[in-house]
């Protein structure tokens, strides 16, 4: 009876075309607002590119009541091998119930900056007492709280309780810089005589790399320097990625997904080539996903092997650049997912300077 029920609910299922699937993401989220917008030299940085819990929460709650359902970059495209071994890119068969809408999620710089510290952030993730990946943050005291500080818990609360915002398991896509190193700890070789806990951190992030995998999450590489893939030379871009390979990726494991810095692609919008050096030595390096920034709902360009996808910045610049559309004659850009006006934190500082 039960398996019957399941497959007249299966043939109520809608595919979604992947060009159809919009792609949002995040910076470290502000856990205590009174420090970041304290009106030191970061706040501006703070007030454009990073968005509070208390958003993150309402853009949550939002999506969720308007049918949105995460969904993997490995679930939108996956390669295949044919008889002859030779691989190609195929979109993927994301089937939802009718109303229901697939997105994708990441975060960028998950890392945790040292000039981040006291201004009300988390100040690095651990492997939580039940198994799930959360946050540590230091307190006023000095005493270190942990807790939900930070968009991975955030979530993972979130879809405990909503387990039907998940396709499949999926979370969001975290991608890591490597300069300060990952995760809050500083793992990058030249904190080596810095850091008297440096081999232990090591290790430490191998576990919680492992952990964020088991509970579903894609891990990235944002380059190891933050770098401008499109503006930097091809030099500049191999020595930064080999970096990312020696110092992030052999802590963090394998990952086939690059976001770019700055939003700033190796190419235009006409389909990667290998006549483009760039793009030709980050495949031979094993990418096969390259994010950058679109504030359109959609972009995506499937090409025979590789998926490329537009990402929409949800902060407090564009967030208020929707606020103040309309008086400056400007089209809106978020309202198929949220009005801006009703997530916008108000201990924000306003304007929110240009960018």
């Amino acid at each position: 009876s039960a398996i019957a029920g399941y497959e007249t609910t299966k043939t109520t299922l809608v595919r979604t075309p992947i060009s159809k699937i919009t792609h949002v993401f995040f910076h470290t989220l502000i856990a205590d607002p009174s420090k970041s917008f304290d009106g030191d030299r970061d706040e501006n940085g703070y007030n454009q590119v990073m968005t509070t819990i208390d958003e993150f929460n309402k853009i949550l709650e939002t999506l969720y009541e308007k049918g949105y359902v995460l969904v993997k970059l490995h679930d939108i495209a996956h390669e295949v091998t044919d008889e002859n071994g030779n691989t190609k890119m195929v979109a993927g068969d994301i089937m939802l119930p009718p109303g229901k809408i697939p997105f994708v999620m990441s975060q960028d710089d998950l890392c945790y900056y040292e000039y981040m510290d006291g201004d009300g952030f988390a100040s690095r993730m651990i492997v939580g007492e039940n198994g799930k990946p959360t946050c540590e943050m230091v307190m006023d005291d000095g005493s270190v709280s942990v807790g939900s500080y930070d968009l991975v818990p955030l979530l993972e609360d979130f879809i405990t309780e909503h387990p039907d915002f998940s396709y499949r398991g999926a979370r969001a896509v975290l991608a890591f810089t490597g300069y300060q190193g990952v995760l809050g700890y500083r793992t990058d070789p030249s904190y080596e005589s810095s850091n008297p806990n440096y081999e232990a951190d090591k290790e430490t992030v191998r576990q919680v790399a492992q952990c964020l995998r088991d509970n579903g999450w894609e891990l990235a590489s944002h380059s190891w320097g933050h770098i401008n893939f499109g503006k930097r030379s091809f030099e500049d871009v191999k020595t930064d990625s080999d970096k990312w390979a020696y110092r992030v990726e052999s802590l963090t494991g394998k990952t086939d997904i690059l976001l770019y810095p700055f939003g700033s692609d190796v190419g235009d919008w006409h389909p990667y080539t290998m006549e483009n050096e760039k793009y030709a030595y980050l495949h031979e390096l094993g990418f096969r996903y390259f994010c950058n920034v679109d504030s359109s709902q959609y972009w995506v360009q499937l090409g025979d092997d590789y998926l490329r996808q537009g990402r929409r910045n949800l902060d407090g610049y564009r967030m208020w650049k929707d606020i103040t559309a309309e008086a400056e004659g400007r089209p809106r850009k978020l309202d198929d997912l949220f009005r801006a006006e009703d997530i916008f934190d108000k201990s924000r500082p306003t304007p929110v300077p240009e960018m």
